[in-house]
């Protein structure tokens, strides 16, 4: 995992501002004639972030701008990309097309319609926006293609969500407010909520989140789930869970590690090391080994207890879900061993 920063964390911008400014700078020469050197845009909140262009080309009725992607402080694998985009005129209205290194949705659930290209709706709202104002300005036809690329999108889409969300090809065009927080749980859990709605759409009936990939490979195996029933849950069961709760699968498997498995156990839905810590003096009572009480971790504990301890979690894992969740939908729950073998199940 990525260490946080000392001090203060510099915010960055997302894919689709930088897409919007690259949109401005492209249509400025198109219609005006020059390119900028650099470009001013308003985000959805009002704030105006001012973007040095990075990439320029033009040929007859097309224009090519890009802004490099400065993600702030935030661990995000786009930043340095550069975000390209090239307008030129259309029939009909304003299109988007992906350019190379986006990706093209292939999966019903997703913000955007299958067969498009993975440009969410603000991003879309915004370079749309930009296109009304300049059309305006220079007295022409809203009428434009606006091709999103990504140089190098494709291998960096392999380190994402995207294969398993549908969208191939390439990355998505993401950002509701156009600016990226540092070591925000947002865009994960928004992930995890997008993951929820490709299955719900597939019509599966058995979803499972675990909290790292060993776990995650022992469980689909377990069930013989495909790919797009795993949900990234990691360290956010609250967050798959309260979604879940409001767009309910009939069946939930969570799994994972003794560890953040007593954790929830013991009621955390952030199973993260630094928001939430085992109880060993409850774990000592569950397990019914008073030494237990004396373990500086939940793998020290299950050496002193055995495998018991591990199903004694399971089943406490598997009340604390139900009891909160288990109104519309059923669970099972995994523990697995650092090797990826089972040391206890409840439910199913």
């Amino acid at each position: 995992m990525t260490r946080r920063p000392e001090g203060p964390l510099r915010r960055g911008w997302t894919t689709g501002a930088c897409a919007t400014a690259a949109t401005r700078a492209a249509l400025l020469r198109l219609w005006g004639g020059a390119f900028p050197d650099t470009v001013q845009i308003t985000l959805p909140k009002g704030e105006t972030p001012v973007f040095a262009v990075a990439h320029r080309a033009a040929g007859e009725g097309w224009a090519e701008a890009g802004i490099t992607k400065d993600a702030g402080d935030d661990p995000d694998v786009t930043h340095g990309a550069l975000i390209v985009v090239r307008v030129s005129a259309s029939d009909g209205g304003v299109l988007f097309r992906a350019g190379e290194g986006v990706g093209t949705v292939t999966r019903a659930g997703l913000p955007v319609a299958v067969g498009e290209p993975a440009i969410n709706p603000v991003p879309r709202q915004m370079m749309t926006a930009e296109v009304m104002a300049l059309a305006s300005q220079h007295g022409q036809s809203p009428d434009v293609t606006i091709t999103v690329g990504i140089p190098g999108g494709a291998a960096i889409a392999l380190k994402t969500w995207n294969p398993r969300l549908g969208i191939v090809g390439g990355l998505s065009v993401l950002g509701t407010t156009g600016v990226v927080r540092p070591f925000s749980c947002a865009a994960w859990i928004a992930s995890i909520h997008r993951g929820i709605d490709v299955a719900r759409a597939a019509g599966l009936t058995h979803v499972a989140g675990c909290t790292g990939a060993t776990s995650e490979a022992t469980v689909q195996a377990l069930h013989g789930l495909p790919d797009h029933a795993m949900l990234d849950m990691g360290d956010f069961a609250g967050g798959m869970l309260k979604y879940l709760a409001r767009h309910p699968v009939p069946h939930v498997t969570i799994g994972g590690g003794i560890g953040k498995m007593t954790k929830l156990a013991q009621g955390a839905m952030d199973l993260h090391s630094g928001r939430s810590q085992v109880d060993f003096a409850a774990l000592a009572d569950l397990s019914g080994h008073a030494a237990v009480a004396g373990a500086n971790t939940a793998l020290q504990a299950l050496e002193i207890a055995g495998t018991p301890l591990a199903q004694a979690v399971a089943d406490r894992a598997l009340q604390v879900v139900t009891r909160q969740f288990g109104d519309r939908m059923t669970f099972d729950t995994v523990v697995i061993d650092r090797a990826g073998a089972i040391l206890a199940r409840a439910g199913g």
